[in-house]
Parts: C-alpha cells; sequence; structure tokens
C-alpha cells in the first residue's frame, strides 16, 4: 500500500510516535502547523470515520480524549480538526484526527473564517436539512 500513515503504522516511515492502543497510533505531525501538532489515527486503513467500526471509532476518539490534555498543557487550547473525505480537505485518504494547539499569535482564526461567507439560507432551506439530518 501507498499510504505513508500505514507504512508509519508498519515502521516503514520512522515517526515520533507519542502512544498507541490496539486500534489506534498518535504521532507529531512531521508537518506541524504549530509546536506540539499531533495526528491521532486508526492502525486500519480507512478513507471516512464512517467506515470505521464501533470498536475502531471508540479506541481512536478514546485516544484524541487522552492526548488532548496533553496538548492542551502546551497553550491551554487546541484545535481538533477533522478532514473527510478529499473534498472536505483531507490530503491523506487515511482518516486522521489533528490536534493543534492554538495561540493568539498563530494567525489562523475560527472555522468561520475558513470560509469565504456564511449561508442565508430561507426556512423551507433549513428544513429541508432538518429533515434530511435528524436521526
Amino acid at each position: 500500500m501507498d499510504c505513508i500513515f500505514c507504512k508509519i503504522i508498519s515502521r516503514q516511515i520512522p515517526a515520533k510516535i507519542l502512544h498507541e492502543t490496539s486500534h489506534s497510533i498518535c504521532f507529531l505531525d512531521a508537518f506541524p502547523l504549530t509546536k506540539g501538532h499531533v495526528l491521532v489515527i486508526p492502525k486500519n486503513h480507512h478513507k471516512k470515520i464512517q467506515d470505521m467500526s464501533s470498536s475502531e471509532n471508540s479506541d481512536l476518539f478514546s485516544l484524541v480524549h487522552v492526548m488532548m490534555s496533553k496538548v492542551d498543557s502546551i497553550t491551554g487550547s487546541t484545535l481538533i480538526a477533522i478532514h473527510n473525505g478529499e473534498t472536505a480537505g483531507q490530503e491523506i485518504p487515511h482518516v486522521h484526527v489533528h490536534l493543534v494547539p492554538r495561540s493568539e499569535s498563530d494567525s489562523a482564526g475560527p472555522i468561520h473564517s475558513m470560509f469565504n461567507s456564511s449561508l442565508n439560507l430561507s426556512n423551507s432551506e433549513i428544513e429541508k436539512y432538518y429533515n434530511l439530518l435528524k436521526i
């Protein structure tokens, strides 16, 4: 397989591994956005979160939870980011959760700053998506 994350998991590519569990592993990002930028990934190759089993999902987010305190201790605030699919900005097609320590001086903004504008939906459009998404 040509997946860089799968190669890290199999130790074909070195990484600064911080911790691993039966289904997940976390390590320092090789191209960090800030000091202490961590990636948490499932050991099995999945492109999207919904492709993972319940046990893999639980394990992944349990490790995110554990690592959050460690990452948060760097600046006191952490961005959690998941790009779930190519059009969502996912560059490597293997599920990965970014834990990025944030500070006032890092030049990044809130999620709404990633988009050129916000939508102004009509009541019927809001109702449409409400009915589409409710469980």
